[in-house]
């Protein structure tokens, strides 16, 4: 049966058509798509089971997803359980394609629900699946004995039945209680609504703190200049082609133009820093006191 192309009621319509397969001839069908690779024999079994895959992409429809997508994911999850099919193991096809279509099914629905990814472990795809339902239980059974479940004993109660922890069950109440929303949907119906990305902080540098680092480049830059300007030409050649040149030139190679030893420039380079350290300390104090 095509997949590609046809809506939901077509297919539906063919696969209410489409031949009933008793247990001999499934069996003969599997062991030819097994061993001989017959493509003829697995459309036929596809066929056959397509409106098992459709029934069971009817159940998903509460979660919102096209019920096109539904059946297009349920054929994809029959499909591989034919393909992985044992038939040596005495289980009927049904039997096993189930759990690969509701597995293909469920991965769809969970991809599409949000943006932000729902969940990824068995355990969490469970609560998706089942923490409405769990959910109306619980608070049905506690009606029934007269009384009321605050938000968090529900939660607890949900993460004990389900066997995930109570960050979980708080995560994915906010993920169940409503779809994704563009950030360019206005904030009420009025024309001069504004749209809620407008409502966002913008975390883009501020006027004043733009302003404010300016200055400050500007003035570490002065106080470095006045600190080379202090040094002597030997002093300051090997800082600016030590530390103020792309690559960095090495000791060895300043010692050889020099005419010095490699710890020798060494030595100068580190008298150098120390003499810009304590004038930079100076002017620093200049300031505060200046301030003060």
């Amino acid at each position: 049966m095509a997949l590609d192309n046809a809506t939901d009621f077509s297919m539906s319509r063919q696969a209410m058509k489409a031949e009933l397969l008793d247990a001999e001839t499934e069996l003969k069908l599997a062991y030819a798509w097994r061993d001989e690779r017959d493509e003829k024999a697995l459309h036929r079994l596809i066929t056959a089971y397509m409106r098992l895959a459709i029934s069971m992409a009817a159940k998903f429809k509460r979660y919102g997803a096209p019920m096109n997508d539904l059946i297009q994911e349920a054929g994809l999850g029959l499909m591989k359980a034919a393909d992985k099919f044992d038939p040596d193991r005495g289980v009927r096809f049904s039997t096993y394609a189930v759990w690969w279509i509701k597995a293909s099914i469920q991965d769809y629905v969970m991809r599409n629900w949000s943006m932000v990814r729902t969940g990824s472990t068995s355990a969490q795809k469970s609560l998706f699946f089942n923490m409405r339902r769990v959910q109306a239980r619980l608070e049905r059974e506690a009606a029934t004995e007269g009384f009321e479940l605050d938000r968090h004993q529900l939660h607890q109660m949900i993460a004990t039945e389900i066997g995930v922890p109570l960050r979980d069950v708080e995560m994915m109440e906010g993920r169940l209680s409503g779809s994704d929303f563009s950030l360019n949907a206005v904030q009420s119906a009025d024309e001069d609504g504004r749209e809620w990305i407008d409502a966002l902080e913008d975390d883009r540098e501020q006027a004043a703190e733009a302003v404010e680092h300016s200055h400050d480049t500007e003035q570490l830059r002065e106080w470095l200049l006045t600190a080379m300007y202090a040094l002597n030409d030997r002093e300051r050649f090997i800082v600016r082609e030590r530390k103020l040149r792309e690559p960095a030139r090495t000791l060895e190679s300043l010692g050889d133009e020099l005419g010095l030893s490699k710890e020798r420039v060494r030595q100068l380079e580190a008298a150098a820093f120390s003499k810009m350290r304590k004038n930079l300390e100076a002017q620093s104090r200049e300031v505060q006191h200046f301030i003060a």
